[in-house]
């Protein structure tokens, strides 16, 4: 009997992929999907979802993600939870070790996303997404008219604070040591701290968030050595992403300086029948809507390499979803 070979392997089960997955599966083209967490992704531990398009009420997150997994089970992706360890290339076959076990595929989707650095502070898991964010561009607009907490020195801290206050009355930036920044940032910070719309913090460590009764109340923090605490509506975090990408060790798949996968513009990494979409990619727009898109991208890019293989047997060109 021969090993089973699927056509594609998808690693991860977010947004991305599940897109990826109505493209392929609608075109018999075997696809499985082998995700360690939770089916969606951080989109489906994301309060509401406001910014993608069709819900003009929003959409809760886990709603969302639930939608996306219907939809690609519907149309036959057979969806498995397990560990992803290791990839290899071995010619026109790719071998993923996942859970200790070999799992063959002509073709791989790597979708695995990237997951925010976190504080580790008590309020900050129990909180997400209800108080505590990540994401301004997701969540800004639910603090019209209100105070709010940024926590970060770097450039993505600088850039979200400074996006935030077109919703808030005030933001209180607090900064563990000092500015890193790039000049052209801290000059243009400088403007919104003159007009009191951002208050800076140096050297300021964020203890603990405290959420009363349902309601966020505050954060304190330890600022040159002595007890502190600021009152807010709620808290944004940026004090980097980690990319899932740590099984890719040994893979050929080249990353980037920040550890995001590199591909062309077809979403093919550096090596061969090797996909990548979503937030793991490097130029990612970390946004749900992005993320789908690049997963029809990529199911496109999929179909076109398997039906370059010799030894594929070729099917219908995959047609256009509207």
């Amino acid at each position: 009997m021969s090993e089973k070979i699927y056509d594609t392997v998808m690693v991860g089960a977010g947004p991305s992929a599940l897109a990826a997955a109505v493209y392929t599966t609608r075109e018999d083209i075997e696809t499985v999907l082998y995700e360690k967490g939770v089916i969606g992704g951080l989109a489906a531990i994301t309060d509401k979802v406001d910014n993608y398009p069709g819900f003009p009420d929003g959409i809760e997150g886990l709603t969302l993600a639930g939608h996306l997994e219907k939809q690609a089970e519907r149309f036959g992706a057979q969806i498995e939870f397990g560990q992803v360890e290791s990839i290899r290339s071995d010619g026109d076959i790719k071998t993923l070790v996942i859970d200790g076990q070999d799992v063959k595929a002509r073709s791989v989707l790597i979708a695995t996303g990237s997951d925010y650095n976190k504080l580790g502070i008590p309020g900050e898991a129990e909180y997400y997404g209800r108080g505590v964010h990540y994401c301004a561009t997701c969540d800004g607009a639910f603090y019209r008219e209100k105070k709010l907490v940024v926590v970060g020195g770097g450039n993505s801290a600088v850039q979200e604070a400074i996006f935030l206050t077109r919703f808030t009355t005030h933001i209180d930036l607090l900064v563990r040591s000092t500015i890193k920044a790039s000049d052209v940032l801290q000059q243009e910070l400088q403007k919104f701290v003159d007009d009191g719309k951002i208050t800076v913090h140096l050297a300021t460590t964020p203890n603990e968030i405290i959420v009363t009764d349902g309601t966020f109340e505050k954060v304190t923090a330890t600022k040159d050595g002595e007890a502190t605490e600021f009152n807010a509506d709620g808290v944004f975090i940026f004090v980097g992403l980690k990319p899932n990408t740590e099984f890719l060790g040994g893979s050929g798949v080249e990353l980037d300086e920040q550890g995001l996968i590199k591909t062309d513009i077809h979403l093919e990494t550096s090596v061969k029948g090797i996909f990548a979409s979503g937030d793991v990619r490097s130029g990612a727009t970390m946004q749900i809507a992005s993320a789908v898109g690049e997963g029809a991208t990529a199911a496109l890019a999929i179909r076109e390499y398997l039906d370059s293989m010799p030894h594929t047997e070729a099917a219908p060109a995959l047609e256009a979803v509207l």
